[in-house]
C-alpha cells in the first residue's frame, strides 16, 4: 500500500491573501485560480536559505538545482561551523564558479560568529532585515528579498531586481513590453499588503514548478 506523503501547509496568512488579491486584481486572480492547489513551503531557516540562493546567483534553476545537490552532499551537515570549515577546494568540486566559494565560507563564518542572527532578523521591519543581510559579503538586495520571502515569510516584499518577476509583469501588464522598477511598483500597489504572494503567483504564471529557497 503506498501512502502519500502530507503535504505542507501554506503560510498562516496565504489563504486570506489569495482572496484579498483575487478581489483586487482579476488578473492575478486569474493566475492563482489556475495554480489554486499551490502554494509557497518555507525552510523556514534562513543560512539555508542565503546558502541556496547564493548558489543560484546569475545560473538558471536547473544549473542551480544540480550544483545545490552536489553542494549538500559535499557540506554534511550543512550547519555553518561545517560550512566555515571546508576548503575552497571542496566548493570548486561543487561546480562553484567565480566568487561564490568565498561568499559561501563567508556565509558559514558569518553565522558563526553570530549564532542568533536569525532570531534578530525575525524581529526586524522589513527593511532593516534587508539592509542588516546585504552587509554579509555576497549578499544583495534581490537575495536579501528572497530570504524575506522564503525563510522569515513577509507577505509584502516586491523583489524589483528579479528577472522572472519583471517579465511576467510585462506579460500580464505591459503586453510584453519593457516595465521599469518604478512602473512595476505601480501597478503592485494593488497587491499591497499581499506582494509577495502575488510575486510567488506570478512567477508560476511562468514556471509552474516552485523554485526551493
Amino acid at each position: 500500500m503506498t501512502h502519500c506523503r502530507p503535504q505542507p501547509s501554506p503560510p498562516e496568512f496565504w489563504i486570506r491573501a489569495c482572496h484579498a488579491l483575487t478581489h483586487a486584481d482579476p488578473v492575478i486572480g486569474a493566475i492563482i485560480a489556475q495554480h489554486r492547489h499551490s502554494h509557497l513551503v518555507t525552510r523556514g531557516d534562513v543560512f539555508t536559505t542565503l546558502a541556496r540562493a547564493i548558489v543560484g546567483q546569475q545560473i538558471s534553476v536547473k544549473a542551480a538545482a544540480t550544483i545545490w545537490s552536489r553542494f549538500q552532499t559535499a557540506v554534511q551537515p550543512l550547519t555553518p561551523d561545517r560550512l566555515a570549515s571546508l576548503e575552497i577546494r571542496t566548493l570548486e568540486q561543487c561546480g562553484l564558479s567565480g566568487r561564490k566559494k568565498e561568499y559561501l565560507l563567508g556565509l558559514g563564518q558569518a553565522f558563526t560568529r553570530r549564532p542568533h542572527l536569525q532570531i534578530e532578523l525575525e524581529s526586524m521591519p522589513d527593511e532593516a532585515a534587508i539592509q542588516t543581510l546585504i552587509e554579509l559579503r555576497g549578499v544583495g538586495r534581490w537575495t536579501a528579498e528572497m530570504v524575506l520571502i522564503f525563510a522569515l515569510l513577509r507577505p509584502d516584499v516586491l523583489p524589483c531586481d528579479d528577472l522572472g518577476l519583471m517579465k511576467a509583469i510585462s506579460l500580464h501588464y505591459r503586453q510584453g513590453r519593457a516595465v521599469s522598477a518604478t512602473q512595476a511598483r505601480t501597478i503592485a500597489t494593488r497587491w499591497a499588503p499581499w506582494r509577495s504572494v502575488a510575486t510567488w503567483y506570478l512567477w508560476r504564471s511562468l514556471d509552474p514548478e516552485p523554485v526551493d529557497y
